[in-house]
């Protein structure tokens, strides 16, 4: 198909989806309004782009004539302007392939992070609580609404695990890469010979779930209330505040007790029980698919070393894409956009080269 068919059948797309847009039963089902927005900013940058591809054609087409004819000097302007057309409509073409890469149907979305500190004690709590920060920084550069759903703090003020709710147009696209086990190499504050230490979090990223994403039946679960507490066992209240949710087919457990009501404490343990049993639920579905997508970096196996962060050095370090940095307190503050822009370039490659490969 060529460039102008291409377009002329995305166009068509786009005036029935405006068409729909319109409708009243349209706007009153939110689910197939987020689905038709999505789809039309897709194709609104894959149409910008082929009209591009299109122009560019036009002028080159218009140069190699001028460069073919009899007056010498507008052949020369036209020889000298025929390289830098050609390599802006091989660009042209290659963003053109990246953007009609079937986009993941949970880019949009916000999504529930879970930080929880591995191996290395007390100082793989801290490192947790590092991580946190980092992801926390990032999510203000931003403009995204962070909220921390459920939190477990160390003795020393690090976390054994925090949840937190971010949330924000195309959060997971940017964030989905962030799942695996995050390595530090740095001198722990409890160290006295000065002895550098190797400790670990493990880091999970679900894309944030609706209530008309999963249904789950009152039936399928068990709700336990129990007593808040802190550090050290001290009460945090004296009322059955704090929630624990198991869903029965699973066996999905997820506890609350951040906040003082039980009734916040239920909510924001069904949002992180959603997305959780979201994930399994589209996994389930891209295993029976024969064509599912293989990503290069992966973006759920939380057993996968995915970086160092070395603190001597100051090096950071993403296994998945031999990407080394030695700017990490830049990335410790948050600055992670070259970090994730590397990440994304190399899956849309390694999805690119496997279609090159059929």
């Amino acid at each position: 198909m060529t460039a102008k068919e291409e377009q002329k059948k995305i166009k068509a797309r786009l005036d029935e989806i405006d068409s729909a847009l319109c409708k009243p039963e349209t706007l009153r089902n939110r689910l197939l309004m987020k689905s038709l927005n999505t789809e039309r900013y897709s194709l609104v940058r894959i149409n910008d782009t082929l009209v591009d591809i299109l122009d560019t054609q036009s002028l080159l087409e218009e140069m190699n004539t001028a460069a073919s004819g009899n007056d010498p000097e507008l052949s020369e302007m036209a020889s000298e302007e025929i390289p830098e057309l050609k390599a802006r409509l091989e660009k042209l073409n290659h963003q053109l392939k990246v953007l009609l890469i079937p986009p993941d149907p949970n880019d949009q979305r916000g999504v529930v992070m879970e930080i929880r500190a591995g191996t290395g004690g007390e100082e793989a709590a801290l490192f947790a609580g590092s991580i946190f920060k980092m992801y926390s920084y990032y999510a203000q550069k931003k403009g995204w609404k962070s909220e921390v759903i459920s939190a477990r703090e160390s003795d020393r003020g690090g976390y054994k695990e925090i949840i937190l709710n971010l949330s924000g147009n195309g959060v997971y696209s940017r964030l989905k890469y962030e799942s695996g086990v995050h390595r530090v190499q740095r001198v722990p504050e409890t160290e006295t010979s000065g002895r550098i230490h190797t400790s670990a979090c493990t880091v999970a990223v679900l894309p944030e779930a609706e209530e008309i994403d999963v249904e789950i039946k009152s039936d399928e679960l068990r709700v336990d209330v129990y007593r808040s507490s802190g550090p050290g066992g001290q009460s945090v209240n004296t009322t059955d505040s704090a929630v624990r949710i198991t869903h029965l087919p699973t066996g999905t457990v997820v506890s609350c007790q951040d906040e003082k009501s039980q009734i916040k404490n239920k909510a924001k343990a069904m949002k992180v029980l959603r997305s959780r049993l979201l994930i399994v639920k589209q996994d389930e579905e891209n295993a029976k698919r024969s064509e599912s997508r293989k990503s290069m970096v992966g973006s759920g196996d939380r057993s996968a070393k995915i970086r160092t962060y070395n603190f001597p050095q100051g090096r950071f370090t993403d296994h998945r894409i031999h990407l080394t940095m030695h700017n990490l307190s830049d990335i410790l503050s948050g600055n992670l956009d070259q970090v994730i822009e590397a990440l994304i370039k190399a899956d849309q490659e390694k999805i690119l080269a496997a279609r090159a490969e059929k």
